[in-house]
């Protein structure tokens, strides 16, 4: 894993909804650093999950383009996060009852 799937879930997101996206705004958007972005997509064009080009015509550098070898790392990544995600809502709904069951045996305290 390179990091974490949520991180890699956000990048394909913004990735896929605008390809010409700068680095700038990708770190705005995810709450990271730009060193960290870029780090992240050099990862990701290492991996051969995206395709930087030239952008011509514009100030900014690229346009990123999710390859079909990123498209099914997305899907898989996707899986993965949603399924860590279903397991951490499990965990807090029985939380939740737990914390309900304990308040309806106590009586509470009105001054």
């Amino acid at each position: 894993m390179l990091f974490d799937d949520g991180l890699q879930c956000g990048l394909f997101r913004l990735l896929q909804s605008d390809p010409m996206v700068s680095q700038r705004a990708l770190a705005k958007a995810l709450g990271i650093s730009l060193g960290k972005v870029n780090y992240c997509l050099k990862a990701f064009v290492d991996r051969g999950w995206v395709r930087p080009m030239q952008n011509n015509g514009t100030r900014r550098g690229y346009a990123y383009t999710i390859t079909p070898d990123g498209m099914e790392a997305r899907e898989r990544i996707f899986i993965r996060f949603l399924q860590c995600k279903l397991t951490e809502y499990k965990a807090l709904q029985d939380e939740i009852e737990v914390l309900r069951q304990e308040t309806q045996e106590r009586p509470f305290r009105t001054e």
